[in-house]
């Protein structure tokens, strides 16, 4: 079965990649007016992914990832028609210069290819993952989780029938149905035809990729993410931030999962931390100088520190330089996304140069890493490794280059 969906798939690949934009385009609008036009379908089918979550004991935060409403099929669409609205990379030529013998050597954006999707319980992110890939003339395999199976199936019939529609391969979408975890261990060595695989999920599931997977892999991160109160931080601004941050939504990756604070400002921030945490039932554990100036904060483990906890857990933690902050949070981090609220230039720009994750903010909100956020349309995941792609993966992280070259009847001598 495999097998033969890489071969479908990598056969797809090559028609996609002669598609004109036009031609992508217009099928990404109907795509996008099929998902509301089929909204009452696709829920029914996203109840049944509901109701076996809730019977399983899924917590609230990821049962809140399940969800698909008509609201937010509408969001889904609009996120389809922004990816539209982006300028298509493929084809872009990036350079061209001409060699003392006569030869132009210029480079060009093309696509990837095939590339391979591995994810859990967020249907959303099979319409992303299509409308990013079809985009950049890419074709897709998906491998959802289990939990959200029957509102993938239905997804990606809506998809294919646009397609099939309009004239274009089915298989530029493929949807792996079965959902056994051997199967998934399978794909991830099915480099004959996969060029390139993104784990998307948390800790377990992008540890098992990396480790088990013959695919080139851009690994995508958990986000222990943190936001520091330095010692010149305006604390009008810092509380509405870390409400945000913290709270807004609980299991995603970019929610705040740590908050270091500078001890000149703690006696005065903790407090204020703390009255607007506990209004919200949000546990607060910390070490021995944050525990001694609130009762209402737990004592911390040293893996506290470390946890994305996906809850309304946080970590705190007392420091007594800037040093010490970029320090901690770079032990600590997930390499995803960290803030800090300051009014010192000086500070800032510090820990925008010193801290070593993808998405580094002042006086903002870690809750803006994503690709929706950051005029992407979508994303395929937050990158938080080096190589080729990192923080929002977009069209751009999509795509390969290569090397164009014009003669006029040259031969190496």
């Amino acid at each position: 079965m495999l097998e033969e969906l890489g071969i479908k798939a990598k056969a797809a690949s090559r028609l996609l990649a002669k598609l004109g934009q036009n031609e992508k385009n217009n099928a990404l609008l109907k795509v996008a007016d099929a998902l509301v036009a089929h909204a009452d379908e696709i829920i029914t089918e996203n109840s049944k992914d509901m109701e076996y979550a809730k019977n399983k004991g899924m917590s609230e935060a990821l049962l809140d990832r399940l969800k698909l409403s008509k609201k937010r099929l509408e969001g889904i669409a609009e996120g389809v028609r922004e990816v539209v609205a982006l300028d298509d990379p493929i084809g872009e030529v990036l350079s061209m210069k001409k060699r003392p013998n006569g030869l132009m050597i210029g480079q060009k954006r093309v696509p990837m290819g095939v590339i391979g999707f591995i994810y859990e319980s967020r249907p959303n992110v099979t319409v992303d993952g299509f409308a990013l890939t079809f985009k950049t003339g890419n074709a897709i395999i998906l491998r959802g989780g289990s939990d959200c199976i029957n509102s993938n199936i239905a997804l990606v019939k809506v998809i294919k029938e646009v397609l099939k529609n309009e004239g274009i391969t089915e298989d530029a979408i493929n949807l792996i149905e079965n959902t056994d975890r051997e199967i998934a261990r399978q794909f991830m060595k099915l480099n004959k035809y996969v060029d390139l695989l993104i784990p998307r999920g948390g800790a377990g599931l992008i540890r098992t990729v990396v480790e088990n997977a013959t695919i080139p892999v851009i690994e995508t991160g958990t986000g222990n993410c943190h936001i520091f109160i330095d010692s010149s931080a305006d604390l009008d601004k810092a509380i509405p931030i870390i409400k945000n941050a913290k709270l807004q939504r609980l299991g995603v990756c970019n929610a705040c999962e740590s908050l270091v604070i500078h001890k000149d400002i703690a006696d005065k921030a903790i407090p204020l931390i703390v009255d607007m945490l506990s209004a919200n039932d949000c546990e607060i554990r910390g070490d021995e100088a944050s525990v001694s100036i609130s009762s209402y904060i737990k004592p911390a483990t040293k893996e506290d520190f470390g946890t994305e906890y996906l809850a309304k857990i946080i970590s705190a933690k007392v420091v007594g330089s800037l040093d010490e902050a970029i320090e901690h949070i770079n032990k600590y981090s997930t390499g995803h996304s960290e803030a800090i609220i300051t009014e010192s230039y000086e500070n800032a720009q510090r820990f925008l140069d010193e801290i070593d994750s993808a998405c580094v903010y002042v006086n903002a909100s870690t809750r803006f890493t994503d690709g929706f956020e950051f005029g992407f349309g979508a994303e395929l995941g937050i990158s938080t490794q080096k190589l080729h792609a990192r923080g929002p993966m977009g069209l751009l992280a999509l795509t390969s280059t290569k090397y164009i070259i014009y003669g006029n009847g040259q031969v190496r001598v």
